[in-house]
């Protein structure tokens, strides 16, 4: 009995004996555990990686040697994705936006690894990147092949991309509401019982298998020395505002830098940004990997720790020189990110942002206390600033609040991160109305996860629609000729066609209704004189979205469709809104 029989038996039998809402709970858990592993196996690497090549080394010194790993990384990332995977895999949660705009939900078996193979390469070698985006990949893209294993619909494949989404990120930060709440605000599956069931399920199997495998290890450790002081809303609302523009240069700058980046060649991009990228982490060693070692020290008020560098010896100790560094690091973060990335390098931006966002808070604190004075904590101001870059670069401000209360233990702070999420997000949409993640995708017209109209619409197909029922007549007929088809037709529109299939034009029934009955003109009256042309026709190949605008123009019910001006039948307006309400049941919850 071979593979193929086998498969079959299982999907005739789990058909019989499992109902599909069933299933679908089943699958869940089954994402769960796989998308946790690949988060447990990600850490490990990157930890062990990262442990064998840096052991021993000081941030208190220059480490020349050290200055080589990232592009030591980048370089072996590249190899690794042009000889073994032979497959773009970088922004990774841009390519699960991308397969269920336009793959169908079909994300390639090998992103369930490759991956995480090539993030361990670029970050365990110290690419200014995060783990968060090759994980999501990779759960997505297990979600989407047991979805294509056991042959099951668009619908259900999208709900199982979002679960593997939604398990990776509760696996890598053990913070399984911010998982469930990522998919909803950024795949934008639907919010009913039918999708978040399943979501919650598998993130909370994906967070118990980073648990039982890593133990109960939280990425940063808070404790509240501060209280949330009500006199302080005003500042809270200024960083909202800052962060937002800094999540606007995120945005454009990470981009910018990127799109240059890519005019070059591979050698020459390689050789500039490994050179850019070494000259910034000597000057800042804080920007070699994630930077989670000096991240941990600003949110637990040991923000000295950012100006330990060679370069800056004593200038740590002026308080206005300091403010300086800091504000430099900021910009700096962006800029490494960009070079990672744009040189060949696979990480995401969760961490990155997550570490402006503290570096920023801390700065705005800093300043205020310096100019004006106060008091501020610094501490509550990075933490809380987290949020608000996350907010707006991914315009996702309730995965930013939750992800950061989950994993900081921050919870008591949650009025400051709704009130500087929601302004960052509000900020940064002025200037951008499409997030990190779908800017270029929205550039291309490959976004449609945002909107249900466009989803359904771009799986219709005009040549599904089209209708061949129409009595067609010859140009040279005579009008005695139309009035015998005319008597057995069952449509009222003629479509003029010679022997070729050459599209001349239509007659219309209500045009010749006065004449027809007239048998003293049935012989000298021609068709090729009662037709016209008429303004709009469809491409078989238009989409969708250029059907419903041609429709929408011509203000017609049917419109004629030609290919090289060879006829090929009509689609009604009728038909194509009928055919748009039953793809909208299936793309529906129930």
């Amino acid at each position: 009995m071979g593979p193929k029989s086998i498969t079959g038996k299982l999907l005739v039998w789990r058909l019989r004996h499992i109902k599909q809402h069933q299933f679908i709970l089943i699958l869940s858990v089954l994402v769960g555990i796989g998308s946790g592993l690949a988060a447990v196996i990600l850490k490990n690497t990157l930890y062990y990686t990262n442990y064998f090549l840096t052991n021993g080394f000081s941030y208190h010194g220059v480490y020349y040697l050290f200055l080589t790993f990232p592009v030591v990384g980048i370089i072996l990332t590249m190899l690794f994705i042009r000889y073994l995977v032979k497959d773009n895999i970088s922004h990774g949660v841009s390519k699960v936006l991308y397969a269920i705009s336009k793959n169908n939900g079909q994300i390639r078996p090998h992103n369930t690894f490759s991956s995480l193979v090539a993030c361990t390469l670029t970050l365990g070698f110290g690419g200014s990147v995060g783990p968060e985006a090759p994980i999501v990949l990779t759960g997505s893209a297990i979600g989407s092949n047991l979805a294509r294993f056991f042959r099951l619909d668009y619908k259900t494949t999208t709900l199982l991309i979002g679960c593997g989404a939604a398990g990776a990120i509760a696996g890598i930060f053990e913070a399984p509401i911010a998982g469930a709440i990522f998919v909803l605000e950024i795949l934008m599956l639907d919010l009913t019982v039918t999708t978040l069931i399943p979501l919650l399920i598998t993130t909370v199997t994906a967070s118990l298998v980073a648990y039982l495998l890593m133990g109960n290890e939280v990425l940063f450790s808070f404790t509240l020395n501060s209280p949330f002081i009500l006199r302080h809303i005003p500042f809270y609302m200024m960083l909202g505002i800052f962060t937002g523009l800094v999540s606007v240069f995120f945005i454009r700058g990470s981009i910018g830098i990127e799109t240059l980046l890519k005019k070059t060649n591979t050698p020459a991009r390689v050789g500039i940004a490994g050179i850019l990228l070494a000259a910034l982490i000597f000057v800042y060693p804080s920007l070699f990997g994630e930077g989670y070692t000096v991240l941990k020290s600003v949110i637990n008020g040991h923000g000295e720790l950012i100006g330990n560098s060679s370069l800056f010896g004593g200038l740590k100790h002026n308080h206005w020189s300091f403010l300086i560094i800091i504000f430099g690091l900021i910009i700096l973060k962006v800029v490494a990110m960009a070079l990672t990335q744009g040189s060949g390098g696979i990480g995401g931006t969760f961490a990155p942002s997550i570490f402006v966002g503290a570096i920023c808070g801390y700065f705005f604190a800093n300043l205020l206390n310096s100019v004006f004075g106060l008091h501020i904590s610094q501490s509550n101001f990075a933490l809380v600033g987290m949020a608000g870059v996350m907010a707006g670069v991914m315009h996702a401000p309730l995965t930013a609040i939750f992800l950061i209360a989950e994993i900081t233990g921050g919870y008591q702070l949650l009025t400051p991160l709704i009130m500087v999420s929601a302004i960052a997000y509000l900020t940064s949409h002025i200037f951008e109305s499409h997030s990190i993640y779908t800017r270029q995708l929205a550039a291309r017209k490959e976004l449609i996860t945002h909107d249900k109209d466009k989803t359904v619409l771009f799986f219709m197909s005009p040549r599904q629609l089209i209708e061949t029922n129409f009595a067609k007549v010859g140009p040279d007929a005579t009008l005695g000729e139309l009035v015998k088809i005319v008597a057995t037709a069952s449509r009222n529109i003629f479509p003029v066609v010679d022997t070729e299939q050459n599209f001349h034009g239509i007659v219309m029934l209500d045009n010749i209704r006065q004449i027809m009955f007239d048998q003293t003109i049935y012989e000298e009256t021609l068709v090729k004189d009662l037709l016209f042309m008429p303004n709009y026709a469809i491409d078989p190949d238009d989409s969708m979205d250029e059907v419903i605008q041609l429709f929408q123009q011509s203000d017609r019910y049917n419109l004629p469709v030609l290919k090289n001006g060879k006829y090929l039948g009509f689609i009604s307006r009728a038909n194509v809104f009928s055919q748009y309400r039953e793809m909208l049941k299936k793309f529906s919850d129930d």
